[in-house]
């Protein structure tokens, strides 16, 4: 710019018609660069789509996925701004599709909203960034950030003795069916009596346990404030259900059942997170 506006001056200074056409060019060059690279960052949309576990100040990995709806112009060195956190795509073709990912990180537990981001390309001829918004629509929910506490999970105010049946091979439940002795089971599982009636060995399969349940109460934990204790149900939460154990929540007057499926432990977490939120 500096030097098309100081050929400019030269020019009409001194009336060279070599000067004019060198400042018509870097004009005309401005020009169709700037028309490119407004092209270039429009008729784009941007989807954002976040994991099934966001945790608070947890830096995760989100989905980016960015459409070219231009019919006929693709989209070059794209730039792309989020809550901190930025994607670069070098190509993506007119009507195409690309995916990338964005380290992401909310603070705060409860509902999130992202409505926009940012998209910059210094395409052409990087003498300008340009960049513009482009609307979002990212709803989450993030969860409590995991804060261990020794001791926690003797903090119970339900469950019951015994054991229950969970899904499986096992050696100490009840007998599941009987099979022919393939070489790996243990002697003490050979059926001796059924085994003499038949010409082979035969085995019996035993269903798996699973361990007791437990309920975790949210005012009986060890912790000091109301997010601290939330932190804590989090992590034990987490931890148990790794370890195979169903568990419950009581959150003052309410109680959810003991389970052991993912889904369930996603609805213990959402709950957690969206305690006192309303």
């Amino acid at each position: 710019m500096v030097i098309t506006l100081l050929i400019g001056f030269a020019a009409v200074n001194t009336g060279n018609n070599l000067l004019f056409f060198i400042v018509s060019a870097l004009l005309g060059f401005m020009a169709v660069s700037g028309v490119l690279g407004w092209l270039n960052i429009h008729g784009l949309d941007a989807v954002v789509t976040p994991p099934d576990e966001v945790y608070s100040g947890v830096s995760t990995l989100f989905t980016l996925c960015l459409i070219n709806r231009k019919r006929l112009l693709p989209s070059f060195l794209l730039q792309i701004h989020c809550n901190g956190a930025t994607a670069e795509f070098k190509l993506v073709d007119r009507r195409g599709t690309t995916t990338s990912s964005l380290m992401m990180a909310f603070t705060g537990r409860g509902p999130h909203a992202l409505e926009k981001v940012t998209v910059c390309s210094p395409f052409p001829i990087n003498f300008f960034v340009r960049c513009r918004t482009l609307s979002l629509d990212l709803r989450t929910v993030v969860f409590p950030a995991p804060l261990g506490c020794p001791g926690a999970a003797d903090s119970r105010s339900h469950g019951r003795n015994g054991s229950l049946t969970a899904r499986g091979k096992g050696y100490e439940g009840d007998i599941d069916r009987i099979v022919a002795y393939s070489g790996g089971d243990p002697l003490k599982m050979i059926h001796w009596r059924l085994s003499a009636r038949h010409d082979e060995l035969k085995v019996k399969e035993l269903s798996a346990t699973a361990r007791e349940p437990l309920v975790i109460d949210i005012d009986r934990l060890p912790a000091g404030n109301l997010e601290e204790k939330l932190s804590c149900a989090t992590y034990l939460v987490n931890r148990l259900m790794r370890e195979g154990r169903p568990v419950g929540l009581k959150l003052r007057k309410r109680l959810l059942k003991p389970a052991d499926s993912r889904g369930h432990r996603l609805r213990l977490l959402t709950e957690l997170a969206l305690y006192g939120k309303d």
